[in-house]
């Protein structure tokens, strides 16, 4: 059951305006009684629900009266105030963030042979995203058809708006894709692509025949590789992530072979 605490207020804060609006104008010893708001408190928790607007004060009655502002406007005040809170508890975070994206150290890259795995489709994405975002030199993206665990509308626009947050920071991408992923890819994806970054020097698509599965390669260095449920080959179970230089060296070949037979998409 909602209660006004969870929208801001305290105990007695709760209590003293639920309190008003079952008597109507009331003096602070009158209120303390209806509500159990002790007669210590009821006058800072008064002033407090006045500063939020929730009660209106006769000023110029002896003893003073107060009376409850409207539930529904009431509500609205105390909601905006939550989203005002909240906006600057973004703003400060984003701040600590940023201070903190500057200060902090990037991680040392481990050693030849390191590997990790996401399991689910929702987190083997987010594993890509991830070692995508980790790129600083170079991404290859190697993609047939997507598995039927992920809506090929989501991931396409998120993998490639992390792909153009790469080329602004300098990567060069190379992305191959199979005719069939080609013609599937939304219409707006396409059309993002030749607004935003056809044009890039650092970022080509190419087309090609025989492509299957899908691998990314970050840095020359770092191979994403996704593997399909065993039990439901459509279906993506996991990506693994493997550190391995000579590995990757290995998919860049034969990533180049296709690449060189594969045609610019148009």
């Amino acid at each position: 059951m909602a209660d006004l605490r969870d929208i801001g207020l305290s105990e007695y804060e709760a209590k003293a305006y639920r309190a008003l609006l079952r008597t109507g104008p009331a003096t602070a010893k009158e209120l303390s009684e209806e509500s159990g708001v002790p007669m210590g408190r009821v006058y800072d928790v008064l002033g407090s629900i006045e500063s939020q607007h929730l009660v209106r004060s006769q000023a110029a009655s002896r003893p003073k009266k107060y009376v409850a502002v409207e539930p529904e406007t009431a509500l609205d005040r105390l909601l905006e105030d939550r989203k005002r809170e909240l906006r600057e508890k973004a703003d400060q975070y984003e701040t600590v963030v940023d201070d903190l994206t500057r200060e902090l150290d990037e991680p040392k890259a481990p050693e030849d042979g390191f590997w990790t795995a996401a399991v689910g489709p929702d987190a083997a994405l987010d594993l890509l995203l991830e070692r995508i975002d980790a790129a600083s030199d170079s991404v290859v993206l190697v993609s047939g058809t997507p598995a039927s665990g992920w809506e090929l509308d989501d991931v396409s626009g998120r993998v490639f708006g992390r792909l153009e947050a790469a080329v602004d920071r300098g990567v060069d991408v190379s992305v191959l894709l199979s005719e069939d992923l080609a013609r599937s890819i939304p219409d707006e994806v396409n059309e993002r692509y030749a607004e935003v970054l056809a044009d890039e020097p650092d970022y080509e698509v190419r087309v090609g025949e025989s492509i299957d599965g899908n691998v990314t390669i970050v840095d020359g260095a770092e191979v994403c590789l996704e593997v399909s449920n065993p039990v439901q080959p459509g279906e993506a179970f996991a990506t693994i992530d493997l550190q391995d230089t000579q590995f990757a060296t290995d998919v860049h070949a034969a990533f180049e072979e296709s690449w060189t037979d594969a045609t610019t998409l148009g």
